[in-house]
Order: C-alpha cells, then structure tokens, then sequence
C-alpha cells in the first residue's frame, strides 16, 4: 500500500463518518474499544480450528476474514485520523524499537518476548 492510498482511505472514511455525523461517537476511547471488537471477531473465526481448519477457512471464506481485517483498518484508521497519527511514522519508529529489541543475532528463530535476551 502506498502512502497516498492510506491518506485516500483515511478521507474517504472521514467523509462517510461526517456524512453520517459520527464523530460525536468516536471519542479516542470508543475507537479504541472497536479495534478491540473488531481484533475480537477476527480472532473468533479462529477460535478451536485446528491448522487443516484454518487452511480451509482462507481459502473458502475469505469474505469474512477480510471483513474482519477492514473493520480492524477502519478503526485504526479512524483512531489515527481524529487524534493526529501518522500511521506510517508510529510504523517505523516502532519497527525501529523491534530491532533493538528483537536483534537477528539473538531471535533468529526463536520465540521468545524480548526480555528474555540479553540486551547490551
């Protein structure tokens, strides 16, 4: 995805709530709450599948798992538009936390919380 497609999806979103006059219910912590849901009922499609059965599931009912996927986006999109996020600049700073914490040296094929190595 390109910079300019989320900056897209983030107005056409903006314009679908205020069309609706949404945002009086989009308050940090109600958004914060649909991620959660949302996160939720992604994770509810899921839930006591055995590997075989989540094969089958993207496969043949990708429909609902990208449904899921869109409205967790939406949220988050949503979140970051009314209290001034740049997705892409939290992105990177994060990912540039992870590599301190997570060096390849050390988590390369592990499992493990980045407490558990040792960090000079």
């Amino acid at each position: 995805m390109k910079d300019s497609e989320l900056v897209e999806m983030t107005r056409q979103i903006r314009e679908f709530c205020d069309q609706r006059d949404w945002r009086q219910f989009h308050s940090a912590k109600d958004l914060a709450i649909g991620v959660s849901t949302e996160a939720n009922e992604l994770l509810e499609l899921f839930r006591f599948k055995s590997e075989n059965d989540v094969e089958t599931l993207l496969k043949e009912n990708r429909d609902a798992v990208g449904d899921e996927l869109a409205d967790v986006f939406y949220y988050l999109l949503r979140f970051a538009d009314l209290n001034d996020f740049d997705l892409i600049t939290e992105l990177k700073r994060k990912m540039d936390q992870n590599e301190k914490k997570y060096p390849v040296e050390k988590a390369k094929g592990k499992n493990l919380k980045y407490t558990a190595y040792d960090h000079d």
